[in-house]
């Protein structure tokens, strides 16, 4: 038996929701657990600042998950408080610390928390890197990434996009790539009928769904435009979008009323919790994302626990993680492309085909292979 590794995974956790970041985090130290590793998880005490936080709270109001230690210690605007962090780390000498990074906002803090725990000499401090160019691009994005890089011992890319990306900032030191694992973690599938029933829909409808927090980037507008297609007229479909508006919302009710789609599209404008999840991915048919541009989504991993075959843009990862023709459709980011895919899907009645699919293509995405990549990263540093 291997000797159980001490690991620190610095990000986001519980009673942070911070959505995909938050679970993810979570879900990785139950794997390393299940590995027979020793497990910390510091979490932040203020992720950001209200006046930067675009949704209507940062915190859950559901049960803390179990047998996961997290302290809720860090603030990623005090500088004090990241030299106290990277000293405290330090001294407890775990054998490998991981930090997520997935917005230039929190390299300061991360990287100087890292900075401060090399001191040790010891402990290896490796990035699963979601983004290191953002999706929303700011002035000093580059500066702050590259001090944040500059501490790691090694990156792990969760997409061929961002592997390259980091050739940008930095050529020498390892990393590996490993698709993002899937969510596995909001519970079994239930009965479609009973989620339908469960959120209020209608059941003589087949629903499209638009899962998470709505960003500008991710193409509701084109998923919109998509169902004011005419050839859409002769199925019976409805789009049910959940998720959380972190953009001005009124442009995509404006346009949903100008296309004269209000009975074609379901607004469920909330954050989702974990309880809830299942519901929304149980009660739908396909799921698409029409994203402009992207690295690699959550959303996708959920669609493939739940079996949902899936539309998406040829953009980022997507295609990497989306075989085309086996697990859903791959498309170009068009309204026109998009409407075609979804007509496709019900008129040719592939429900049954990609969702045998699915249960195989899923089977690449474990937790298993993201610890042999830590693994495989930490064997690579000098």
């Amino acid at each position: 038996m291997p000797k159980p590794r001490r690991i620190i995974i610095v990000g986001s956790a519980y009673p942070l929701r911070g959505g995909g970041i938050a679970t993810f985090n979570e879900r990785l130290a139950k794997a390393f657990l299940d590995h027979g590793d020793h497990v910390l998880i510091y979490n932040f005490k203020l992720q950001y600042p209200g006046f930067l936080f675009p949704g209507k709270t940062q915190y859950s109001d559901e049960e803390a998950p179990q047998d996961l230690v997290i302290l809720t210690k860090v603030n990623s605007v005090n500088p004090f408080n990241w030299f106290r962090m990277g000293e405290e780390i330090r001294a407890l000498g775990p054998d490998v610390v991981i930090m997520r990074y997935w917005l230039p906002f929190m390299a300061p803090c991360l990287g100087t928390i890292a900075k401060k725990i090399r001191r040790n000499e010891y402990t290896r401090i490796i990035a699963i890197t979601d983004n290191v160019i953002p999706h929303e691009k700011r002035p000093g994005d580059k500066m702050l990434t590259r001090y944040f890089l500059k501490q790691m011992h090694g990156y792990i890319a969760m997409s061929a996009s961002v592997l390259r990306d980091l050739s940008l900032f930095n050529k020498d030191k390892p990393r590996e790539l490993c698709p993002h694992p899937l969510y596995d973690n909001f519970g079994d599938p239930v009965e479609k009928a009973t989620a339908i029933n469960k959120l209020g829909l209608d059941p003589a409808f087949r629903y499209i769904l638009f899962f998470g927090f709505i960003r500008d980037y991710k193409g509701l507008d084109i998923l919109i435009r998509a169902f004011a297609d005419e050839r859409m007229r002769k199925f019976p479909l409805k789009l049910l979008v959940a998720g959380e508006f972190y953009s001005d919302p009124a442009p995509y009710y404006r346009m949903v009323s100008e296309l004269g789609l209000e009975d074609k599209v379901i607004m469920k404008n909330e954050f989702i919790p974990n309880s809830g999840v299942a519901d929304y991915f149980c009660a739908s048919d396909l799921v698409v994302q029409p994203y402009k541009h992207a690295t690699q989504s959550g959303v996708t991993q959920v669609a493939y626990h739940f079996e949902k075959p899936m539309v998406v843009t040829n953009v980022g990862a997507l295609p990497e993680m989306v075989s085309h023709g086996t697990a859903g459709y791959v498309t170009s980011v068009d309204d026109r492309e998009i409407a075609a895919s979804i007509l496709d899907y019900f008129g040719n009645k592939r429900e049954a085909e990609y969702v045998a699919n699915l249960h195989e293509e899923k089977k690449k995405f474990s937790w298993e292979n993201m610890i042999r990549a830590v693994d495989s990263l930490i064997q690579q540093v000098p």
